[in-house]
Formats: structure tokens, C-alpha cells, sequence
């Protein structure tokens, strides 16, 4: 095992593939999915419906995106997914330039599928960070797999893992920060993590290059009308 994993296999992540397959698998992605509920919070809803989400989270998702651009040359294409209608995920979608943010979804295969199509991607490129039972059929299609764990669920991560719908379930759940856990993992796999750490913390020129690139990304808003996914006005 690498450095990288023993440092997240001590922490308590679980990885349930070998190390050379799960690396193989990252540098692969081109594409990232983030649930929200579980993902980048607890669950829980406000009197409204909405869940939040924290600045470590969403440091961490920066951050990861950064790390595939430096990498790669070209902006990875990034998805918000949820079941639901959440206020805060399209207030996070905007503010962050996610390429598209679906809502109201109740079957995400579908969503997955629109994903890919619209973008020209092959499924075993995108990588996808989710929690619970409604992501399961989109995890089976996807290439990597991050699972935010819960420490109350164990016949639920027991059943993901014995059916090979996660490559990485993670020490933390989403309320203590999983989520960054998980972009750390895949930053420290893509070989770039400190340069990336650096160049942020100091707003590097190729930081600001990058920064600029992402916001001018247009944020695309996807719904389920019972049969299809289809285009969303901006809330």
C-alpha cells in the first residue's frame, strides 16, 4: 500500500479494492458526482427543507477540482445530485460553478445518464461521492466510488462493500467532514496534493488562472418530471 492509503487506512477508511486497481481507477476520472444529503451534511432539514453545508467540504471540493485541472490540462465536469429540492445546494452549485445541478431526482441512474450523455463521457471516468440507498444503481455504473460512511448504518456498508458498490468508504461521516476526507484521499492519489495546498494558500498565478476558469463555468439546472430528466429554470 502507498503512503497515501496507509495514511487513510489508519485514520479508519476502508478501501475495498487493492491499491494499484483503486489508483488505476483515479487516474481515470475526468468527472465528479456529489450527492448532498449525507454528503455534505448530516441529513438533517431546516423548517424549509434545506440542508447546509460547511467550508471544510467545500474547501476540500475546490481543492479536488484544482488538483484535476492542475493535472490534467482541462476543467473536470462537476454534478450537484439529489433527490430532493434543496435551497443550499443550488445557493452552493452558483456560488462554486458546478456544470450542472439535478433536483427532485428520484431515480438517479436516469440523472447518470443524462450526465454522461450531455458531457460525452464514458462512465468509468466519473467518480462518485454518495451515502445511501437511493445512489446505489448510479454507483454500480460509475468508475470510482466513494462512500461517505455512517457509523449507524453497518448492514448498509456491509451490503455495499459484499456487492462491490464502493472502492473507499470513509472514517467520517458527513457530519464530521467526510466529504473533505474523501477529496484528500483522491488529491494525495493524483500525486499533487502539497503543490495544490501551496499554490492555494499563497493565490499562485495558476491558481488565479484556474479560479478564473471556474466561475465562468455556466451552472445547467436538471429535474425529473416523473419519466425523464429534463431542463430546469434557475431558482
Amino acid at each position: 500500500m502507498t503512503d497515501v492509503g496507509r495514511i487513510f487506512s489508519e485514520l479508519g477508511g476502508v478501501f475495498c479494492v487493492p491499491a494499484e486497481q483503486f489508483a488505476a481507477k483515479v487516474s481515470a476520472i475526468r468527472a465528479f458526482i456529489f450527492d448532498w444529503d449525507g454528503v455534505f451534511n448530516d441529513g438533517t432539514k431546516n423548517q424549509s427543507g434545506s440542508s447546509s453545508f460547511g467550508e471544510v467540504d467545500a474547501m476540500g471540493s475546490n481543492l479536488l477540482r484544482y488538483s484535476w485541472w492542475s493535472r490534467h490540462g482541462v476543467m473536470p465536469i462537476v454534478a450537484l445530485m439529489s433527490g430532493a429540492r434543496n435551497a443550499m445546494s443550488f445557493q452552493f452549485g452558483m456560488r462554486e460553478h458546478t456544470h450542472n445541478i439535478y433536483f427532485n431526482v428520484k431515480n438517479k441512474l436516469l440523472a447518470f445518464e443524462h450526465f454522461v450523455a450531455s458531457h460525452k463521457l464514458a462512465p468509468e471516468s466519473v467518480a462518485f461521492f454518495f451515502d445511501d440507498v437511493l445512489d446505489l444503481a448510479l454507483a454500480e455504473k460509475c468508475g470510482l466510488r466513494i462512500m461517505v460512511n455512517r457509523k449507524s448504518s453497518p448492514l448498509f456498508t456491509q451490503f455495499v462493500i459484499e456487492r462491490g458498490l464502493a472502492d473507499y468508504v470513509t472514517a467520517h461521516s458527513g457530519a464530521n467532514s467526510g466529504l473533505r476526507e474523501a477529496c484528500e484521499l483522491l488529491m494525495g492519489t493524483n500525486g499533487n496534493y502539497n503543490d495544490v495546498v501551496q499554490s492555494r494558500a499563497w493565490f499562485s498565478e495558476t491558481y488565479a488562472t484556474y479560479l478564473k476558469e471556474r466561475d465562468q463555468i455556466p451552472v445547467s439546472f436538471f429535474t425529473w418530471d416523473g419519466l425523464n430528466i429534463v431542463p430546469a429554470p434557475a431558482p
